[in-house]
């Protein structure tokens, strides 16, 4: 793989999936634009990269979807132009249904999926205009498959596959590209920083996030995936994959399945 003079804006890059990929593509030679809102935690990747000079810090809040325009302007003006969009950023949940508040369901909503999409809808002009470009989105398998404890991540996830599906089929004519990502768990801090019922954060670490995927492996195959232009990739174990296919085969046997998988 080459990535040497692709310009890509990365999301949620200030910490796991995001930070691995902005180590990796680093490594490849890529001219990275890492957006979060930890500035400080960018800087701190930024000088983590290999060559942290190509490497330009941006700090983004995907809720304040009104300085989007200004921030892609910015963004285009540092190399020049962006090639490749990484939609990375987002929130996880950790609670029933009848214990989530409704604000806690808006706020994923607005972050997971209004956020990404707003993001993308700034960018794509410049994407048309240049008859070029890829969009990433890291979703999950729950965007797939809805399990117990995440029904609006769940939801979030489902809706951006929607999106992204109709918005591949309208941007073919304009050597658009979009890939979907679709993690499984990966050892992060993702359940850490997950939402609670109240919007409290869980402060816990679940084991079979911990037992995940290291960072630094799936970064290689989401790379892989991303240079290859694929349009759907699952990077997740066995079980989790082999969820998706019962769901699609074998509807009842699933429903049966996933009230006893451990999803924490």
């Amino acid at each position: 793989m080459n990535f040497q003079n692709k310009v890509i804006w990365i999301t949620g890059a200030s910490s796991g999936i995001g930070k691995a990929l902005a180590l990796e593509l680093s490594n490849l030679d890529a001219l990275l634009i890492i957006s979060a809102r930890n500035k400080a935690a960018l800087e701190t990747v930024k000088k983590s990269c290999k060559n942290p000079s190509n490497v330009s810090v941006l700090p983004l809040d995907l809720e304040v979807h009104s300085s989007f325009i200004k921030i892609t302007a910015t963004a285009i003006q540092i190399f020049g132009r962006i090639d490749i969009l990484v939609n990375n950023g987002g929130i996880s949940q950790r609670s029933l249904v009848k214990e989530t508040h409704i604000s806690v369901d808006k706020k994923i909503m607005e972050v997971n999926y209004t956020g990404t999409v707003a993001l993308t809808k700034t960018i794509l002009p410049h994407f048309i205009k240049n008859n070029k470009g890829q969009f990433v989105v890291t979703t999950s398998m729950v965007g797939l498959i809805g399990t117990p404890l995440r029904s609006s991540y769940a939801a979030s996830k489902h809706a951006l596959h929607g999106f992204f599906d109709s918005l591949r089929a309208e941007v073919y004519d304009n050597n658009i590209v979009v890939t979907l990502i679709c993690p499984g768990f990966v050892s992060t801090h993702i359940s850490m920083n997950a939402l609670t019922g109240d919007g409290t954060s869980q402060q816990k670490m679940d084991a079979a996030t911990a037992n995940g995927i290291l960072p630094k492996r799936f970064a290689k195959l989401m790379a892989k995936a991303i240079y290859n232009k694929k349009e759907e990739v699952y990077i997740a174990g066995f079980k989790e994959k082999l969820g998706v296919y019962v769901k699609r085969w074998f509807p009842r046997v699933f429903s049966v399945m996933i009230r006893k998988l451990s999803v924490t």
